[in-house]
């Protein structure tokens, strides 16, 4: 009788680890990440989960008519303006890149459009990254259109899907600056080319080819304002449109080429001077008729008379820069595509989410532009969602503010990925405005200035917000 009882137990024993076994497997070993918005979890796919990869990647003219562009009150179109999109897949699940010649990515228009991609074509919204390239000479597009146009893409690059591999690799490019500058003249803080300032001149490059070795698409982050254009008050992708027009020529439009905005709150163009001889005249213009605009500037190009012929040089020459830039930098991006020799055909897809808060401040005493103490008094708590995505050792951490570029550079430091990305201006709007490094607080600037988050909190919650992410879907 108990050599029967045991035998039994034994059965019992047997079976049940079969069934744990079973329903582990099933699970991919760990429990679900949650995510505090109640947002749909790429993080439900087993983040161990290998497959074979496909990518497929399109792009859509989104310029409005010369007609829509100046009942707008803008002057006329400078360049064409795109949205793009790659869409790659392991057999398990699939992820989206976009990135839209645009100012910033509207919450409405990140959750209409990642709620039908969930409905229509199966992928979850957090395993997608939609970022503007931030270009200020942006066209007014309505929504509902905009929707179209990036759900539409993101549908025909599902669809050209083929197998594909995937590689990584990084350059430099000097066209970036950092603009936070003690004004020696002046004696205080204001806008210029810092060259002891922290700027990160790395460039790096995600290419996508075929089997047959040939690029479909390139994904590429790089961290500079898109401002050159700014005053023109004309429809223009600026830099990044110029860059990725540039290397899309350059393989005959077999490529699509995807700026991906890093973090550039506190990075200019370089070549830039054009912008400040502009406001220089606008601010002795101004004078002349006694209004002192010298810390206050009006937005775009209000004021400059166009008919000077001074002012008409270098808004010539503005344009002109945009596509030197983008020449320079795409030069760098098709480098790295052709120099790097190792890549993946075999990938992991895992995404997660999570929504941090910062103590918050308003100031009391806004309206110049820079270099004067601020002063606040405490305000309602700040909020920031962090969104992270990991294609196989790439790790790209996106958010919607506009981010100074010491964070990217002490998340890039801490984190255990040596393929680190950060986004910004992604995935819906943000209202903390600028975020600046901690060091940064100290600047009489008008990012720090302007800034909802109290100081010391900013650059420590982000990295390490994003680490805990990363941390809860390693594999």
């Amino acid at each position: 009788m108990t050599t029967k009882i045991k035998f039994l137990k034994t059965v019992t024993l047997i079976v049940a680890l079969f069934l744990s076994a079973a329903l582990c497997a099933q699970t991919g070993g760990k429990s679900n990440v949650k995510t505090v918005t109640g947002k749909p979890d790429a993080a439900n796919v087993p983040s161990n989960a290998r497959g074979l990869l496909k990518a497929g990647a399109a792009k859509v003219d989104i310029t409005p008519t010369e007609q829509e562009v100046l009942a707008a009150k803008m002057l006329g179109i400078v360049d064409r303006i795109h949205a793009r999109a790659i869409v790659v897949n392991n057999g398990i699940t699939s992820a989206v890149l976009v990135s839209i010649d645009a100012g910033g990515v509207s919450s409405g228009l990140f959750d209409a459009v990642t709620k039908r991609a969930e409905t229509e074509l199966g992928i979850p919204p957090g395993n997608v990254i939609m970022n503007a390239t931030h270009t200020h000479s942006a066209a007014r597009i309505p929504n509902d259109k905009m929707i179209e146009y990036v759900y539409g893409i993101i549908k025909t690059a599902y669809g050209k899907m083929e197998p594909a591999t995937m590689s990584w690799g990084t350059g430099v490019s000097y066209i970036n600056v950092n603009r936070n500058i003690f004004d020696e003249e002046r004696r205080t803080w204001w806008e210029g080319p810092n060259y002891d300032g922290q700027s990160d001149k790395t460039v790096a490059v995600v290419t996508f080819k075929n089997i047959k070795g040939d690029p479909i698409a390139v994904y590429y982050n790089y961290a500079m304002h898109a401002v050159a254009a700014g005053q023109l008050d004309m429809v223009c992708g600026d830099a990044p449109s110029a860059t990725s027009n540039y290397i899309e020529d350059s393989y005959d439009d077999s490529v699509v080429a995807l700026w991906s905005e890093g973090a550039c709150g506190d990075q200019n163009p370089l070549f830039f001077q054009q912008t400040f001889d502009l406001r220089d005249i606008r601010i002795a213009d101004y004078a002349r008729r006694g209004e002192d605009i010298s810390n206050r500037m009006p937005p775009g190009g209000t004021g400059l008379d166009r008919n000077n012929p001074r002012v008409a040089k270098l808004m010539n020459q503005q344009k002109e820069i945009c596509q030197s830039m983008g020449q320079m930098l795409g030069e760098e991006v098709m480098h790295v595509m052709r120099t790097v020799k190792r890549s993946e055909n075999s990938i992991r897809i895992s995404s997660a989410q999570q929504v941090i808060k910062f103590p918050g401040r308003r100031q009391i005493n806004a309206g110049n532009r820079a270099g004067y103490q601020g002063q606040y008094e405490d305000a309602d708590s700040v909020s920031a969602e962090l969104f992270y995505l990991q294609i196989e050792n790439i790790a790209l951490c996106a958010m919607g503010s506009e981010v100074y570029n010491q964070i990217a550079v002490h998340l890039k430091k801490d984190s255990p990925f040596a393929r680190t990305i950060m986004v910004t201006v992604a995935n819906g709007g943000s209202n903390t405005g600028y975020i600046p490094s901690d060091v940064a607080y100290g600047y009489q600037t008008f990012e720090v200035l302007s800034s909802r988050i109290k100081p010391g909190y900013a650059e420590s919650g982000i990295v390490n917000g994003f680490l805990d992410l990363m941390d809860k879907t390693k594999y």
